[in-house]
Formats: C-alpha cells, structure tokens, sequence
C-alpha cells in the first residue's frame, strides 16, 4: 500500500523553514554593519515623520484657538463688554475667573470652563487675552497663532485691539507661541 505525502506549498515551505530556524537557533545573526543600517533607516523615517507632522499639529492647535475664542466671542457679540475691576488694560483671561465669580454667581459653573491655549496654557495662565478700551464700549478677545501661513485679514492692525475687527492680524512682536500672528474677536 502507498501512503501519499502531502506536499506543503513554496510559500509555507519557506515559511516553516523560517520558523524552525528561529526555534532551533540559527546559525548565522546580524552583523552589527546590518543593523547600525536598520537604526539609521529608522532615525530617518522618524526624523521625516516628525517634521511632516509638527505643521499638521501646529495647525490642529490653531484651529482649537480659533474655535475657543469664536465660543467665546459670541457672549461678547451677545453682551457688553465686561470692564475689570482694575479698569482698562489687556489681562490673560484667567486672572478674571475669580473676579467673573463673585460679580456673576449665576454663570460660576461655566466661568470655570475657561478654555486655555492649546500649547502654552496652564493652570496660571490661559494664554488666551482680554482687552479692554478705557470707555468699555470695544473690547477684543485674542490669541497668538502658530501657524506663519495664516492669511491675514486685518492689515491695518499691528497689535490686538479693543474694536480692531475679528481676523487674523500680524503683530510688530512675536507672541508666547513664536510667531507674530494672533487671530482676534472684537467688539
């Protein structure tokens, strides 16, 4: 009687061939040239990657300001424009929680809710920017872009400004993000 014996197909031929090297502890390793050229192919790709994918951060980052200051421009648009306590001047936003609180209990919970920038907030800073003019009729909310390839629409400002307009302006001094383009919403 004949038994036939099943033949694998070339591929899990090599397949299994490989596996068995692996689990019998092959002969031959890589020499230290083969894979000095693997970790230099590596640092190459992850170098190309970084760079292609700081500007698309960059820019996500920008958006994130854009849509904070807009949520935030429309209770300006809707209301007045809040003087301090300390009278006009440009003040990071959350140093008027605490005073934004006991003027106006009844909006406590969303007070505490302020947004800061993507990149330089922290707890004692936002980041984002509040100014006021001296009669309290125009104020401006603002923030410093990354992104250089911003298209600027307030030409005729080289600084944020209380009754500037809403766009994107570029400033005579760079920002706390390294640029000197800011977006800002102004009443």
């Amino acid at each position: 009687m004949h038994i036939l014996k099943k033949k694998n197909p070339p591929s899990l031929s090599f397949v299994t061939q490989a596996v068995n090297l692996i689990l019998k502890g092959g002969n031959r390793g890589f020499s230290l040239v083969e894979l000095l050229v693997v970790i230099a192919i590596i640092g190459i790709l992850a170098a190309i990657i970084t760079v292609t994918t700081s500007s698309a951060r960059a820019k996500a980052r920008d958006v994130k300001r854009k849509t904070d200051l807009v949520s935030a421009g429309r209770f300006l648009s809707a209301s007045f424009c809040y003087m301090p306590n300390a009278g006009a001047g440009d003040y990071d936003i959350l140093d008027l929680v605490d005073e934004l609180k006991i003027k106006y209990p009844q909006y406590a919970q969303y007070v505490s809710m302020i947004p800061k920038d993507p990149r330089a907030g922290n707890d004692l800073k936002a980041y984002y920017r509040y100014a006021v003019s001296a009669e309290g009729e125009h104020c401006a909310l603002y923030a410093n872009l990354e992104s250089e390839d911003e298209p600027v629409t307030l030409k005729s400002l080289s600084a944020p400004a209380a009754g500037g307009g809403t766009g994107v302006l570029r400033a005579s001094v760079e920002g706390w993000n390294g640029t000197a383009i800011y977006y800002q919403i102004s009443k």
